[in-house]
């Protein structure tokens, strides 16, 4: 009969522990999705290409850049602020430049406040969650292409907002194998064969 206890309770507890791995797993994807449908924590929409409808009322855009801490990159917006008509396709840049002696890889990701506005941001081209890399020296610009969907203009809270920020911060990841067997070969002068 103890045996049948313990059993018992060890199927209960493997029971959670199964369960409590499962939700584990399940609720990166299930937040993600949440976060796209709701535009919570300021998830922006995607398109492949501008709205259909623009309007004449304007909307204020502000551009914000950071790098994670001791990321070597020098990263900024090359305009802190535009005003675009409500549907209207906007162009905005950024500049990134490694002033280092080696290769650096990077990743950036994205956040849009007020966060009522995040799934009215849309953006059609974004550098966004793909690797760069730059060279020593190397200085890039990368666009975004976006519109503010004309819907926050009804939406029950959208229509009090007037100014978005996108907000991007670069993180370092590691380089490709490939370059980075490149940059740990030392540099050699060539020997001689004594044998």
């Amino acid at each position: 009969m103890a045996l049948e206890g313990k059993n018992k309770t060890l199927a209960q507890t493997l029971s959670v522990v199964f369960v409590m791995g499962a939700l584990a797993w399940a609720s990166v994807p299930f937040y993600d999705w949440f976060c796209r449908v709701t535009g919570f924590g300021g998830v922006t929409n995607t398109a492949l290409s501008g709205s259909d409808v623009i309007l004449d009322q304007t909307i204020k855009v502000r551009f914000d850049a950071s790098t994670e801490r001791d990321f070597p990159w020098t990263f900024k917006p090359m305009q802190r602020q535009m005003e675009v008509r409500i549907g209207e396709t906007g162009l905005a840049f950024y500049e990134a430049h490694n002033p280092t002696n080696r290769p650096v890889a990077g990743t950036a990701a994205y956040n849009v406040t007020p966060y009522e506005a995040g799934g009215f941001f849309t953006k059609i081209d974004c550098f966004c969650f793909e690797e760069q890399i730059l060279q020593p020296g190397e200085t890039a610009i990368m666009p975004v292409t976006f519109f503010v969907d004309p819907e926050i203009v009804t939406d029950r809270e959208g229509q009090y907002v007037h100014t978005i920020t996108l907000g991007y911060t670069f993180y370092e990841t590691d380089l490709p194998e490939a370059q980075a067997a490149l940059v740990s070969e030392p540099t050699t002068e060539a020997t001689t064969n004594l044998n």
